[in-house]
Formats: structure tokens, sequence, C-alpha cells
């Protein structure tokens, strides 16, 4: 009888955990000095219940990171899903884009020793998500075989580093496309013709 009792009130934690979770990765994405009792006002929740879950600003700001990333992680089946891989890959490394944007707007708060764990902790998942992508593109055909994923992680960081805005944007598109044109397999060249009269060695 008392676990019964109990059950409401771990359901009703994780409820929150997440509710915070999510409020606070959008109200970081909008300002990265967005303040621990804005955020529980916005989440709907005390402040004494946010400081539980995640007593300081540096603990909630590494849960949201680890949360985003095993978020993006997880949707790569679903962006495959009813989609040509390529336009999964393109989906996906937008999705990564937003989130480490995000990270960075963060400044000093992910410069501390337990963030850059948490930074090296969530690359192997990363580089693996990429490289279930990239194996699907393979399969279709749409890139060459071969590709390491760790590389083509670091090639798309241009994602992240292009300006804000409608032009950022535009150029984020077209350097895409020229990346994608990189990694699409190469045929061979044809051979050429020798020309009658032209030397031949013997």
């Amino acid at each position: 009888m008392v676990t019964t009792r109990h059950e409401p009130t771990r359901a009703d934690a994780q409820q929150n955990h997440e509710r915070i979770l999510q409020v606070a990765h959008d109200a970081l994405a909008e300002s990265g000095d967005a303040s621990l009792n804005s955020i529980a006002k916005r989440a709907g929740v005390g402040a004494g219940t946010l400081y539980r879950h995640f007593p300081t600003r540096e603990a909630l700001i590494l849960a949201v990171y680890r949360h985003d990333v095993q978020v993006l992680v997880d949707s790569v089946a679903g962006a495959l899903a009813g989609r040509e891989p390529l336009d999964a890959f393109r989906i996906w490394f937008e999705r990564l884009a937003d989130y480490v944007r995000i990270k960075h707007g963060l400044g000093e708060a992910l410069h501390s020793a337990a963030a850059q764990d948490v930074v090296s902790e969530t690359y192997a998942p990363v580089t693996a998500a990429v490289g279930e992508l990239l194996a699907a593109c393979e399969a279709a055909r749409a890139v060459r075989p071969g590709l390491d994923p760790a590389d083509v992680l670091l090639l798309m960081g241009f994602l992240w580093r292009v300006g804000p805005g409608e032009d950022g944007r535009a150029q984020a598109a077209r350097l895409f496309d020229l990346v994608v044109d990189g990694l699409r397999p190469t045929a061979a060249p044809p051979e050429r013709a020798i020309p009658h009269g032209d030397y031949q060695p013997a």
C-alpha cells in the first residue's frame, strides 16, 4: 500500500523533470541568460521544485544538453521513416545545428570540467547516429561508401557557423549542397581515346 501511495509522486516528479527540461530548452534557445526562476515560472512549477531537480544553473544546462542530444540520437529512425535517406540526413543535421547553436549561446556555462565531460560523453552517440544515417545513404547509393562518420560530423560544422537570419539559412543551404555533392559516389573517369598518330609507348 505504501508503494502505491508513492507512485503518483514519482510519476509527477518525472513529469515535472521532463517539463522543466523542455521549457529550459526553449528558454535557453531564446536567451542564454534565462534565469532559473523565469524557467520555473514558465514551466508552471515552483522554484523549489526546479531546484530539487537541478540545484544549480549549470546542472540544468548540462541536463538540457544531455537530454537534447539523446532525443536527437533517438530520432534517426524517425527521420529516415518515409523519407529519402539524403533528405533525412539534411533534416537530422539541421536539428543538430539548432542544438549546437543553443550550446554556443551559453558561453562560459559550458566551459567547466563537468561540462566538458558531458560533451565528451555525447560525442560517441552522435557519431554513431551519423554513421547510421550514412549507412542508409550509402545503401541508397546517395553517398560513396567508406565515409568516416567523425569526418562527416566535423565537415558539417559549417551549419552552426553561418550567420543568423535568412542570409545565414540561405548560405547554409548552398554549403549543404556543395558538401553533399562532395559526398556522392564518384564515377570512374572515362578512358580517353588516343587519336590516330599520337605517340603510344611500346
